[in-house]
């Protein structure tokens, strides 16, 4: 039997990057998830540039869905009025980085 080589994933459909945009701008956190979101894409461009890999624009795409599907969560557990005011900086406990 001859091993077939592994098939590379399909690239990312535009309309699927574009969809992900447009959701992004309709969303209250557009100010700051736009400009995220085109710096992460620029950044997986060119690192796909440089290794003829898809899958830095994969992981983009990936990641964002993730945050916007995560988005109704993390609002709910901001609006659940829980307290964190009493835990320790983890910079206190580790020290500054050098």
């Amino acid at each position: 039997m001859s091993a077939q080589p592994e098939q590379a994933p399909a690239p990312p459909a535009p309309a699927a990057a574009a969809k992900l945009l447009a959701q992004l701008r309709a969303d209250r956190r557009a100010d700051t998830w736009v400009p995220s979101f085109e710096r992460d894409w620029a950044k997986a461009l060119e690192d796909s540039r440089h290794s003829y890999s898809l899958t830095p624009l994969h992981d983009v795409v990936r990641t964002w869905q993730l945050r916007v599907a995560a988005a109704p969560a993390v609002d709910a557990y901001m609006d659940s009025g829980r307290d964190e005011s009493g835990f320790v900086d983890l910079d206190d406990v580790l020290g500054t980085r050098r």
